[in-house]
């Protein structure tokens, strides 16, 4: 008897579970043939979805969890999962980051979905099922916007300039067999209006676009406890506000984002299932996130550097060249905003007429100084380019995501008095404000160019600024950025670049004038000077239309037949 009873009980527990399995499955035993996998508990599983539905079941599950989120992830391929293994409309999700709220019936021990994919090929993925108890909020719970009737998906839509991630408002947990509490009856520390909404991002290796990288990081977003610990916290919402928040896009660059619910007054949480975005595609030509990078910006932005690098160096020394450098900015940067909110073009017909008519201006800079040398203005020029690019460092930290710079007046305001600031700074030392201009601004180009090949997060400090003066709704947009081993390199090389380029012009500079004489006075003078000194050997040269005209006739004369002799043939006698 004693060998008996365990014997019995195992029996019995064996049926009490296969029992509790197909009250779990619906009634529907397990098909062999449409593949199977079993989870456990806050276990990741990596596998090949490759069968139109495949079955994941969880076992075991205990009594006092009240509800599970079960999610999958893959790259860029999508995957559909489901209640059901033939879903109704309306019962099934498809994307690459999808989950499910599996609220569980008293005595309830099973969960079962159905993975599926359209995909021709094998679709890598990865998937969890996350428990939670009674007095956990339900992300999601209540739900009038997206499918679901609880919906815990983050809804993510981007564009060139910006990111948005959208998701249903949460409801307070509840028990097994329990209804669940009222959305909108009341707005008091009793309803699920006390809930508060904590976004996190979280950024992917730069340069890196490969499933492995993206599904082994996806852990780090999915736990609540993993999400605080690797996630940077963007935002948080209160139940009153709407459940968007905007994110500047980076092309190329790999982000996660999360949801966590908070319950202030149980002092739990939860977390949604996370979403992840390259703000770009995989399976199409255009704005493949392999070749983002466009030949002409290649090209542009070389030539450019190769400006810049030049700038850098030998600046001040070449003046003129300083002032095509500097105009050749103010104009470009202003009428490559205008085109871009005024018409239509594509981005390669922007770029050629901003470089046109970058070039035209600072051709205008030069023949202003040239005509008038009017030393305040062309260094009141390059003092507002300086402080332009202060002013975008500054903005660039985290100071540019207060909320307050999220109001454009507030913001341009502010962003402008920083940049008038320099120059006024400087109108003491107009020479160190010229050397420094030419350091700073001359090396950026270089991060410039390295972007158009290589994305560095550096471009963005000037990029962010570009993007909210074209673009209306941007104001609305964190703009935080990675900053990761290789922005640290390419940071440490500017910064060599640009103190290696101040150091040598001032040492170059010493013990000479601050600046050029006005050349149209130098010019005036010369000519002068040739018109009455008689002994000055350019004084006997002819002025330049009859020394062309000359030229001219002279090579008339080579293609004309030469004249007959005419008259006496007899050679004459010395």
């Amino acid at each position: 008897m004693g060998l008996l009873g365990p014997q019995l009980l195992a029996l019995l527990g064996l049926g009490l579970g296969l029992g509790l399995r197909l009250a779990g499955a619906g009634e529907t035993p397990l098909n062999s043939s449409l593949g199977l996998l079993e989870f456990s508990l806050g276990k990741f599983k990596h596998f090949m979805l490759n069968k139109p539905f495949t079955e994941a079941v969880l076992h075991h599950i205990s009594s006092n969890i009240t509800f599970i989120i079960f999610q999958v992830h893959s790259q860029y391929k999508n995957v559909t999962i489901s209640f059901y293994k033939n879903p109704p409309s309306g019962a099934s999700g498809t994307g690459v980051d999808k989950g499910l709220v599996s609220i569980l019936r008293p005595e309830q021990s099973i969960c079962t979905w159905y993975l599926g994919t359209s995909e021709a090929d094998n679709v890598w993925s990865v998937a969890i099922p996350l428990s939670y108890s009674e007095k956990d909020p339900i992300p999601g719970g209540c739900n009038l916007e997206f499918d679901f009737d609880v919906d815990p998906n983050i809804y993510l839509e981007y564009n060139l300039y910006e990111t948005m991630i959208r998701f249903a408002p949460a409801n307070l947990g509840y028990a097994r067999g329990s209804d669940p509490g009222p959305c909108d009856v009341g707005t008091g520390q009793d309803s699920r209006w006390r809930l508060q909404y904590d976004v996190y991002q979280y950024f992917l290796p730069e340069n890196n676009l490969t499933e492995e990288v993206l599904l082994s990081h996806t852990q780090k977003m999915t736990v609540v406890s993993q999400v605080e610990a690797n996630g940077f916290k963007v935002a948080t919402l209160k139940s009153s506000d709407k459940t968007i928040v905007y994110f500047s896009s980076v092309p190329g660059q790999g982000v996660i984002y999360n949801v966590i619910v908070r319950d202030p007054v149980l002092n739990t949480s939860a977390a949604y299932v996370p979403v992840h975005t390259y703000a770009c595609h995989f399976n199409t030509v255009l704005d493949n996130c392999s070749s983002l990078g466009r030949l002409s910006a290649k090209v542009f932005f070389t030539i450019f550097a190769v400006l810049g690098l030049f700038i850098c160096f030998f600046g001040h020394r070449f003046w003129k060249t300083e002032l095509f450098f500097i105009g050749f900015i103010i104009v470009g940067f202003f009428f490559y905003i205008l085109i871009t909110r005024l018409t239509l073009l594509q981005y390669d017909d922007r770029l050629v007429l901003t470089a046109v008519t970058g070039g035209l201006g600072g051709i205008l800079l030069v023949l202003v100084w040239w005509r008038f040398g009017l030393i305040l203005i062309c260094m009141l020029c390059v003092g507002l380019v300086l402080g332009f690019f202060a002013s975008s460092v500054a903005f660039f930290t985290p100071l540019g995501d207060l909320k307050i710079f999220h109001d454009d007046a507030v913001f341009w305001v502010a962003f402008s008095c920083m940049a008038i600031a320099i120059p006024v700074l400087f109108i003491g030392c107009l020479r160190i404000l010229n050397i420094l201009a030419c350091g700073i601004t001359g090396s950026y180009s270089v991060v410039l160019a390295i972007d158009s090949y290589f994305y560095t997060s550096l471009s963005y400090i000037t990029l962010n600024i570009l993007r909210r003066a074209v673009n209306t709704h941007f104001n609305r947009a964190y703009t935080k950025v990675p900053f990761q081993t290789n922005d640290f390199v390419i940071l440490a090389t500017w910064a060599m670049l640009a103190v290696s380029g101040i150091t040598v012009q001032i040492r170059r500079e010493r013990g000479r004038p601050f600046f050029p004489p006005h050349p149209y006075k130098m010019w005036k003078r010369e000519r002068e000077r040739r018109v009455t000194n008689i002994l000055d050997p350019s004084y006997h040269v002819r002025p330049l239309r009859e020394r062309l005209a000359s030229r001219l006739a002279e090579f008339r004369q080579l293609f004309q037949p030469e004249e007959a002799a005419v008259g006496e043939r007899t050679p004459l006698l010395l």
